[in-house]
């Protein structure tokens, strides 16, 4: 699928919107939340994942209770900007379930990291080695959240 938009009607904001409040609606319960009937319902559900507007289906986590209390944000510059560098730095990013997300951005930095540990000492330890420690990483800055006011629930 190319990055291009795709016309979508009420009807599917209402079913887009549905879904992200509570993604394990039954097909009947999402039907009759929107005002359709069953089969149309699950047709428009069915082009919309096709589409890639629906990209999945996923558990919201507490991550403060499995222990992570500590959520940061990591800005990182990259001395070297080519490709080749740019992808070995993703890839490493990847590999680390602590990386809740990874975004290329512009700017004055070239990566935003949010970076979940389980207290201040893990996390510089993580940092230290794998940010930090990776090999063309020029320049590191790191805020913490202290309060969630909005957390991410998507459109």
């Amino acid at each position: 699928m190319s990055n291009e938009a795709y016309k979508v009607d009420a009807v599917d904001l209402r079913i887009i919107s549905a879904l992200q409040s509570e993604a394990r609606l039954s097909s009947a319960e999402l039907a009759e939340r929107v005002a359709l009937s069953a089969s149309p319902c699950w047709r428009r559900v069915k082009r919309l994942e096709e589409l890639g507007i629906i990209k999945g289906y996923h558990a919201s986590i507490d991550a403060q209770k499995l222990g992570y209390s500590i959520f940061a944000f990591v800005q990182v510059s990259l001395g070297q900007k080519d490709s080749e560098s740019m992808r070995r730095f993703e890839d490493e990013m990847l590999s680390h379930d602590q990386i809740v997300f990874c975004h290329c951005i512009s700017g004055n930095y070239d990566y935003q990291l949010a970076v979940i540990a389980p207290n201040l000492a893990e996390f510089n330890n993580f940092a230290r080695s794998v940010i930090n420690g990776f090999p063309g990483v020029k320049d590191v800055f790191t805020s913490f959240s202290v309060n969630e006011v909005k957390p991410y629930q998507g459109f």
